[in-house]
């Protein structure tokens, strides 16, 4: 079937609730030789504000970058510095191993075994029920809507779903869970027998080849805890209303054996949670946390068994997941090699940091001591909604990757990272320009003669979006802000079309084009300016290009004076493009810019050398 934005999906599934007549669209997109967008309602930045859902968000935000920076700093100050190494993904005569353990939240209205509402933008404490707080006389009630968002998740992931499962108790003591035991799935969990294949594309290390495929042990539901926020004095606070929030934990087998993999393979988990609509946000919002299980052992006898794990726990960001593995592995063939012993333990890691630290001893199944929760009925899953959520899924990262290079050219990398900024919206952002460009120019987007434009749509919206941010200082306020239903609160999408369109045609040049799009993105289209074209109309930006005759006499005088450049054109063994171009540059300088279209300028230069300038420099050296 064709692709349904994930927020059409869930407000579908979770709901029940139809954003238009039509459920399902009825041409697919990849399928058919004619591609098929959405065209989405357009917000203004006056009418909407930005609203993220973030699970961890304290009152003051401290950007990753920003504590990056202040951390670098902490080890200059103490004549710390990081360890180079030119290849830090392989140790001669080690074998790395690790496996990771993802939890990941549910986007979901309600708590697991509650109605509370899973909001965290709210006030401390304010969305809690009776057995979020274990009320003695209280009692869990599942939530059968939060299985949906873990089906599409384990779907995705290529796992078995088991018809039956349970929920079992875990014990511990925290102060973050009130009743003293969590509720996961430990014994019979909802699916098992994964496995998600990893492209070089995606980032793995070069030593992976061209892919690796990893095996899913399973994927269990459970409870999150409650969060807790420190405060001056030695004091903490506990804000109950993340206690209950229903989370589902994905646990690898030990398949990966390189840092950079097991990053890659972090990464691709959340550009598909994301893409199937299964989790509310990634790492950079705390929607999603990663525990790393590494062992080392010796390559020379590869019969050997793994070596004694340790577990690192709450990584938040890609670096830091391969940050840590590489830290850890150095740490363990350090200690193994001074004949010492690895001990199983949990560590921690900081961000910036260039070592693991211990926190505590491993846990195992006798200390938590594990029993079947009594108040829990068993979880039955039916075959036909396993096969309604598989029919419905829509396209995937990996066929709209594909797409997106078979298309429109793009490359990988540039596709890949077209799908993932901004937490899969501005690939929303793109298809909603494409839908756009299809409706102005008239014609479907197969046309050949329009793939030019989408190509520079793509292009604009990685490389000049990126650049309007890049000096924004950590400042929110410079930030894009893109939208669910795939539009910009600072670059709205009809006017951004606008621009497009225009160098499309040839009617602005691109430097007069970056000038519009940053009069958009600073609010001055609309504000002095009603639109795109009005600002064209007022300052006469529009391309008055150059007549031939006038290219040709630029073209002259531009080669006057340049003798030695021009001899090069002469006799030469690979024709001299540099000094070309240089040429063209002095058109450039020498004429009005403004009317002058660079390849252009480029094609008449040519012709004017093989044409005029260069039979007169041949005619003078026979003489």
């Amino acid at each position: 079937m064709s692709r349904i934005r994930p927020a059409v999906l869930s407000k579908y599934l979770l709901y029940g609730q139809f954003s238009a007549r039509d459920c399902l669209r009825s041409q697919p997109r990849i399928a058919s030789s004619v591609a098929r967008y959405p065209v989405y309602a357009k917000t203004t930045r006056l009418s909407q504000a930005r609203a993220l859902h973030v699970q961890d968000a304290q009152p003051t935000h401290v950007p990753m970058r920003k504590q990056l920076k202040e951390e670098t700093k902490k080890k200059r100050a103490l004549g710390k510095k990081k360890k180079k190494n030119a290849n830090n993904q392989v140790v001669d005569g080690w074998e790395l191993t690790v496996g990771i353990e993802i939890h990941a939240q549910l986007n979901t209205a309600k708590k697991l075994f509650s109605a509370a509402a899973t909001s965290f933008n709210d006030e401390p404490n304010s969305h809690v029920a009776y057995f979020d707080l274990a009320i003695p006389g209280s009692q869990p009630i599942f939530q059968k809507e939060t299985l949906i968002p873990a089906l599409r998740a384990a779907l995705v992931l290529n796992c078995d779903i088991q018809h039956t499962s349970r929920f079992d108790r875990k014990h511990y003591f925290h102060w973050d869970q009130p009743s003293g035991y969590q509720i996961t799935q430990y014994y019979e969990p909802f699916a098992r027998d994964g496995s998600l294949a990893l492209r070089s594309s995606d980032g793995i290390a070069a030593e992976d080849g061209d892919g690796i495929l990893v095996g899913i042990k399973q994927i269990q539901m459970e409870q999150d805890t409650a969060k807790t926020l420190a405060q001056p004095g030695d004091v903490h606070r506990v804000d109950f209303n993340r206690v209950g929030v229903p989370l589902i934990e994905i646990i690898t087998l030990p398949d990966i054996h390189y840092p950079a993999t097991a990053a890659a393979f972090v990464r691709k988990v959340q550009v598909l949670l994301n893409a199937t609509d299964a989790c509310v946000s990634g790492m950079e919002a705390g929607g999603l946390r990663a525990d790393v299980n590494v062992s080392v052992r010796r390559s020379s006898d590869p019969s050997m068994p793994l070596g004694q794990r340790t577990e690192i726990k709450n990584l938040s960001s890609f670096k830091a997941v391969e940050d840590a593995i590489i830290a850890e592995r150095d740490r363990q063939i350090s200690v193994l090699e001074s004949g010492g012993t690895i001990a199983s333990e949990t560590r921690g890691w900081s961000i910036g940091s260039t070592e693991t630290r211990r926190l505590r001893g491993k846990e195992g199944e006798v200390d938590y001591r594990y029993m079947p929760d009594p108040d829990l009925a068993p979880i039955i899953i039916r075959e036909d909604v396993v096969t309604h959520l598989r029919q419905s899924m829509g396209i995937l990262p990996d066929a709209e990757v594909d797409f997106l290079v078979q298309r429109y050219g793009l490359s990988t990398k540039d596709a890949l990272t077209l799908l993932t900024l901004d937490g899969g919206k501005r690939i929303e952002y793109f298809w909603n320009i494409i839908g756009n460009l299809d409706q102005r120019f008239g014609r479907g987007p197969d046309s050949p003669e329009h793939v030019r434009a989408y190509q520079l749509a793509a292009n604009w919206i990685l490389h000049e979006f990126g650049r309007l941010t890049s000096d924004r200082n950590d400042d929110a306020s410079q930030d894009l802000e893109f939208t669910d239903d795939g539009d910009s609160v600072r670059v709205p999408a009809e006017h951004f079309t606008d621009i497009l369109e225009r160098i499309y045609k040839g009617q602005i040049t691109v430097k007069v084009a970056k000038e519009l799009l940053w009069a958009v993105f600073h609010g001055k289209i609309p504000g002095e300016y009603s639109s795109v074209d009005d600002t064209l109309d007022r300052e006469n930006l529009w391309f008055d290009e150059l007549t031939e005759d006038e290219y040709v006499q630029l073209a002259r005088t531009a080669a006057e004076g340049q003798d030695e450049i021009v001899k090069q054109f002469v006799d030469y063994k690979q024709y001299p493009q540099g000094k070309l171009m240089f040429l063209v540059g002095q058109m450039i300088r020498l004429g009005p810019e403004e009317r002058i279209d660079p390849k252009e300028a480029e094609r008449v230069m040519k012709e004017v050398l093989e044409e005029s300038l260069l039979p007169a420099f041949r005619s003078q050296g026979q003489d």
